[in-house]
């Protein structure tokens, strides 16, 4: 086996922005060496501003009037639920689009917040594809509970029918979660990869204005798009399970 020797230049772009996951601190489990990296750090710090807001959000609603018009930041929160329930009642019907309000809501804002990490210094945790595969494992689960629910046996019955497509139709169920979470983790990591190219290689007088169009459009524009289309394609897969109830 021959040795694979990385360009210093390459992998170090910058002190700001790092291509790579870092570890921070390592400790033995079991034996087995496992590290906290900078992908824990970042899920950490989204999973406390989401607990904080969740917080204050309880807060607020319990000290409402319900006899007077929402203001200020209860109108923000009831903006949101909306939101949310008219997306799911629009794609998986006025009967199930509720019960998954809760969940598509949740990975709504984790996607969303991960994918925006690189704005506050983080480097973003959907760039680890163990954390999208996660995510598309859980959404896996998800759809095949949901089909045997509704659809009893007739959800492994369907894979054999016709009977000459049926690995074709296995195939299909098993990539399901892997083109999910390849999609979101591709389209993440090559903007860490080319935000880290330009950090690292443009001039400093340069890194004043073109990094913010960057941001821009990888972290804010083509983050919100790859986190709509991750809740999207959830949302059509398990309301694809209720066609035989």
């Amino acid at each position: 086996m021959g040795t694979v020797f990385a360009n210093p230049g390459i992998v170090m772009l910058s002190q700001s922005v790092n291509i790579g996951v870092d570890g921070y601190l390592k400790y033995e489990v079991f034996g087995q060496e496992v590290w906290i990296t900078t992908t824990h750090i970042a899920m950490w710090l989204i999973t406390l501003a989401i607990l904080i807001f969740a917080v204050i959000a309880n807060r607020v609603i319990k000290k409402a009037d319900p006899y007077k018009a929402p203001k200020g930041f209860l109108n923000v929160i009831e903006l949101m639920v909306e939101t949310v329930d008219n997306l799911t009642r629009t794609n998986m019907g006025e009967k199930h689009g509720y019960k998954f309000s809760n969940y598509i809501g949740t990975i709504f804002i984790f996607i969303l917040l991960a994918n925006l990490g690189g704005l506050f210094g983080l480097r973003a945790p959907t760039a680890d594809y163990g954390v999208t595969l996660a995510l598309g494992l859980m959404t896996f689960c998800i759809i095949h509970y949901n089909g045997f629910k509704y659809q009893k046996m007739s959800h492994i019955t369907n894979l054999f029918k016709p009977a000459i497509l049926t690995p074709i139709n296995i195939i299909g169920e098993i990539a399901t979660p892997l083109s999910m979470s390849l999609r979101l983790f591709g389209n993440i990591l090559s903007g860490t990869v080319l935000l880290g190219l330009v950090y690292g290689l443009l001039p400093k007088v340069l890194l004043i204005v073109i990094p913010s169009f960057l941001h821009a459009y990888l972290d804010v524009f083509s983050g919100a798009i790859q986190t709509y289309v991750f809740c999207m394609l959830t949302m059509v897969f398990i309301s694809n399970t209720f066609d035989e109830e």
